[in-house]
């Protein structure tokens, strides 16, 4: 793939209510999907889940959502930078119904599964929150839907907040191959927004002959796709604190998130 179909800068994959619509088909993959949804105060919208499992996640505002016989009440939250949001499981082969009051952005994290799960909320509180590297690599973790954290069948997704002028995805990593008990091959979505505008900066560099190769200038709505590679580091402006929600699947049996660091950079203090 070229870096400019791994770059989706904001609006280019919109389509219909969706700010941005990256499915397997869109991104040359099999598994991991992304959408973002805009609604207005009092607005609704129908949402037919198919072949995949979706978390909803609320970037700013609430909803209520009808799901499989279920009545989820999201409380949401003011923006991405303000705390870590409430969230709803919506399983596969359902048809759903997303409205909000007084309007707002949602994330539609999915991913292609075979098992069913029932419909669920996650409560915030329980979202588990965690401080990750050193000096100019601390960011925050928010693993709300970590592989240890809540049940899904294949999706994986997590928020990571990004100080200004700190670098995060660091040491450069990968999860693009099976090796048991070392790596998990997954595809991942990077979906950003910068406090205050922008722009930070994404690099994929290849880990195989032809692999993927990104330098990307990413802005709020900008999606980076990683279908193989060295990800990261992922630069915060300074004074500009970066967000990115990561959404991963892929073909393994089980639901694991094992990631190799690129042996030329130290880890100690940084991951």
């Amino acid at each position: 793939m070229t870096e400019r179909q791994l770059h989706v800068p904001a609006g280019e994959a919109a389509h219909g209510p969706y700010a941005l619509r990256i499915d397997p088909e869109r991104a040359g993959w099999g598994y991991s999907a992304l959408r973002v949804l805009d609604l207005a105060p009092g607005e609704s919208h129908l949402f037919a889940t198919g072949d995949s499992e979706w978390i909803l996640l609320p970037l700013t505002g609430g909803c209520t959502v009808l799901a499989d016989g279920e009545c989820i009440e999201l409380l949401g939250r003011e923006s991405v930078f303000s705390g870590v949001t409430d969230f709803a499981y919506l399983p596969r082969d359902a048809h759903t119904q997303i409205a909000s009051g007084a309007g707002g952005r949602f994330a539609l994290a999915g991913a292609r599964c075979e098992r069913r799960l029932p419909a669920r909320h996650g409560p915030a509180p329980e979202v588990p929150v965690e401080s990750r590297g050193s000096g100019t690599c601390a960011r925050e973790v928010r693993n709300f839907a970590a592989a240890d954290t809540f049940d899904c069948d294949r999706l994986i997704a997590v928020e990571v907040i990004t100080p200004g002028g700190h670098w995060s995805s660091y040491p450069p990593h990968k999860h693009d191959e099976r090796l048991p008990g070392e790596e998990t091959e997954l595809e991942e979505i990077y979906y950003f927004e910068i406090e205050g505008g922008g722009p930070g900066y994404q690099r994929v560099s290849p880990s195989r002959p032809g692999g993927a190769d990104v330098l990307a200038e990413v802005r709020s709505g900008d999606a980076v796709l990683v279908p193989d590679g060295w990800h990261g580091p992922s630069i915060a402006p300074p004074g500009h604190a970066m967000y990115y929600l990561n959404v991963m699947a892929g073909p393994g049996d089980e639901r694991e998130w094992k990631i190799r660091f690129h042996p030329d950079h130290r880890t100690e203090g940084y991951r």
